[in-house]
């Protein structure tokens, strides 16, 4: 299947016992059994319930996985991802990621024996120099966030592999309209399916995919041991938004084709980062591996002080101030007091994440209204 049909089809069937055309939201809690272990295939609804058994189904078809296992959250999924791991593991993970990430590798599993390395991981070539062997996972980005770097997968793969290492792609930022990691080598592809799976700013969730089918039953296991598991409403509420990711993905790339443009020639803006631009870093690396280059821009101000960043961020309307990204609606964001954190200021600063540095989340809504709201707010 073509990925609009795959995303619209893929890992959903009617319902069996009423013909219902949309997954129904299976609220229970336990599965009444003919006798004891005599069941229809569900027993306890931690382990097992058909919404969230439609969902993962359609996660590993839209990732070309076998296997999607499916969590409360993001982070959740991360930390199951994590679990694969023991005491005296490394891990290699880039170092301009997602601040919640970072927070739970150094202030959770840190102290619990695993080491991590954060590198510049935009040279493929230069990763090899930082393994050791006690490396058993590389963990990317790409694009990055917030600084839209783009990592090479396949590179990484045939480096992860020749060492015996796990890949892991967070792939939360292309989605799987734009990029497939596990095509290109990955071993897990992780998502925040709370962003642009979801879609609609309604849900958490979290999702692993994987191709391998013993790190698949690791997964499973870690899922039902640990019970970070999403509820099947939240099942519903993703699988409802995979429908129409393709529509939606289309138009985000367009609207933040547009934008990135206006920001570029703007004369009060220094800085874009959009992997479009065909200066961009790794530009041809993006063009490679993508099939489009997304709605996520981050950008800096000529006036480069927190204080200017400030008034364009609370001067939006359109643009709404808030954490997250990869809904309908468009977002504006301060990462190093938002989303960014709870990494330190000098590590930040030393990644090239600015105090100044404003991240956009591009919705579908009309592009020139849009350009009008951040011309008007940059004012």
């Amino acid at each position: 299947m073509k990925p609009g049909t795959k995303f619209i089809h893929a890992g959903v069937a009617p319902d069996p016992s009423t013909g219902a055309i949309m997954t129904p939201i299976f609220q229970t809690s336990t599965y009444v059994q003919d006798g004891p272990g005599v069941h229809k295939g569900y027993e306890y609804a931690r382990t097992q319930n058909p919404t969230r058994d439609a969902l993962q189904k359609a996660l590993a078809a839209i990732e070309n996985g076998s296997h999607g296992i499916s969590f409360g959250s993001g982070m959740a999924a991360t930390d199951a991802v994590m679990k694969l791991l023991k005491p005296g593991d490394e891990v290699l993970a880039t170092n301009d990621l997602y601040g919640g990430s970072y927070r739970i590798f150094t202030k959770v599993y840190e102290p619990l024996g695993i080491r991590f390395k954060f590198i510049d991981m935009s040279d493929a070539a230069t990763i090899s120099q930082h393994l050791s062997s006690q490396t058993r996972m590389i963990w990317i980005e790409t694009p990055t966030n917030p600084l839209l770097k783009i990592i090479d997968i396949a590179a990484c793969a045939e480096i992860a592999a020749a060492h015996k290492a796990l890949l892991v792609v967070d792939n939360t930022f292309a989605s799987p309209y734009l990029q497939n990691p596990l095509d290109l080598g990955a071993d897990i592809v992780v998502h925040s399916a709370t962003k642009y799976l979801g879609g609609h700013s309604d849900v958490v969730h979290g999702a692993v995919i994987v191709k391998d089918e013993a790190l698949a039953q690791q997964l499973y296991f870690i899922q039902n041991s640990c019970g970070a598991v999403p509820g099947p409403q939240d099942c519903f509420l993703v699988l409802r938004g995979i429908k129409t990711l393709h529509v939606r993905m289309q138009r985000h790339c367009e609207n933040g084709a547009a934008i990135a443009q206006f920001l570029r020639n703007h004369s009060k803006v220094d800085k874009v980062y959009w992997p479009g631009f065909a200066d961009h870093p790794n530009h041809a690396i993006a063009a490679a591996q993508m099939r489009n280059f997304g709605g996520m821009i981050s950008f800096t101000l000529k006036d480069d002080r927190l204080e200017a960043a400030n008034r364009v961020l609370s001067n939006t309307h359109l643009f709404s101030l808030a954490e997250s990204l990869g809904g309908v609606e468009s977002l504006i964001g301060h990462p190093a007091s938002m989303t960014h954190a709870s990494i330190p200021r000098e590590e930040r600063l030393r990644n090239g994440l600015a105090d100044s540095l404003i991240r956009l989340s591009v919705g579908i809504e009309d592009a020139d209204d849009l350009i009008d709201d951040l011309d008007k707010a940059i004012e």
